[in-house]
């Protein structure tokens, strides 16, 4: 029996097809949203905690008044759009690295592009469509800051 040796410098594994490398850019997404989330909650930490009055004041007439500015609601959608996807894009990688089966490993990351497309639908729709004093409601279903 003879074996034979590959040649010196020989790569380990065959040539990468042509196209778009999906994991090198989940793997540039993680690391950039990460520091633009650090930037984002610790802003918004920064922002109800230190500079109000402190966790005694949110409540639901400090959301209604935070996100009567549209700087706020940009800022909160954005923070939902990259820890969704961030989190939805490690959940990714753990199925990757840990579910046996290829059907098994679609199914699974098909659940969770659903879950965060459908989180990420309602949390934009409930920070552009808050509306804490809505017209024509009865006074004693009002919050009390809202004039009857």
């Amino acid at each position: 029996m003879s074996a034979t040796l590959d040649a010196p410098r020989t790569p380990l594994r065959p040539a990468r097809k042509k196209g778009v490398n999906w994991e090198k850019w989940g793997w540039i997404y993680m690391r950039v949203s990460g520091v633009v989330l650090v930037v984002l909650i610790f802003g918004h930490l920064f922002m109800n905690l230190i500079v109000g009055d402190g966790v005694s004041a949110i409540d639901f007439a400090f959301v209604g008044g935070k996100w009567a500015d549209p700087f706020w609601q940009w800022w909160d959608v954005a923070m939902l759009w990259l820890a969704l996807i961030h989190g939805g894009n490690g959940m990714r990688t753990l199925v990757n690295d840990y579910a046996r089966g290829p059907k098994f490993r679609a199914a699974l990351k098909l659940a969770i592009l659903a879950a965060v497309a459908i989180l990420i639908l309602l949390g934009t729709l409930v920070v552009f469509t808050f509306e804490p004093c809505p017209i024509g409601q009865p006074a004693d279903l009002l919050p009390s800051f809202c004039a009857a």
